[in-house]
């Protein structure tokens, strides 16, 4: 991968070849795995700035009204500052091409044999994702922010109430 585009979904765009000076990554913010990718990456060294964005947001949809939201929900989607979009695998190596230190391994993955193992840990992600069900509890299931749990890496999963009258004591 070098500082241009791979030809993904941008033909008849202009944005083959064009340099790639950002990126947006889309995530689902109601995925556990989604959420801690989010904070891994934003605590990682960048040579290409990301912008971390929730998918199907109403900030995502008004400012890529031609993007396909529903899949950008079901995948990693990375929409690059011309207008680039990569998805599944490419995404993901397009986002380690973005790190400082795992620009290297970008490079090994963007070859026939790294795109292989790419995709195949890409798949095992979306395996364990959906193993977890939309909208439920752990156990082997999400845990949500917005019904008042958080994840500390030093602590791991905490609950706080988003109302003490109307909420019932956590259980693990």
């Amino acid at each position: 991968m070098t500082g241009t585009t791979a030809p993904t979904g941008t033909e008849g765009r202009g944005a083959a070849g064009t340099p790639v000076r950002g990126l947006t990554v889309l995530y689902d913010a109601e995925c556990a795995l989604g959420a801690h990718l989010r904070d891994w990456l934003a605590r990682r060294p960048r040579l290409v700035p990301l912008e971390l964005l929730p998918a199907g947001s109403a900030e995502a949809r008004s400012r890529f009204p031609g993007l396909d939201h529903a899949t950008a929900l079901d995948e990693i989607t990375v929409v690059g500052d011309s207008g680039q979009v990569y998805r599944g695998s490419r995404a993901w190596i397009v986002v380690l091409w973005a790190l400082r230190e795992h620009r290297p391994l970008a490079h090994e993955l963007a070859g026939p044999t790294g795109a292989k193992l790419a995709r195949g840990a890409v798949l095992a992600a979306a395996k364990w994702r959906d193993a977890r069900g939309p909208g439920t509890r752990w156990g082997g299931h999400v845990y949500r922010r917005a019904d008042g749990w958080s994840y500390h890496p030093g602590t791991g999963w905490t609950y706080s109430p988003p109302s003490c009258s109307e909420a019932a004591p956590a259980t693990r």
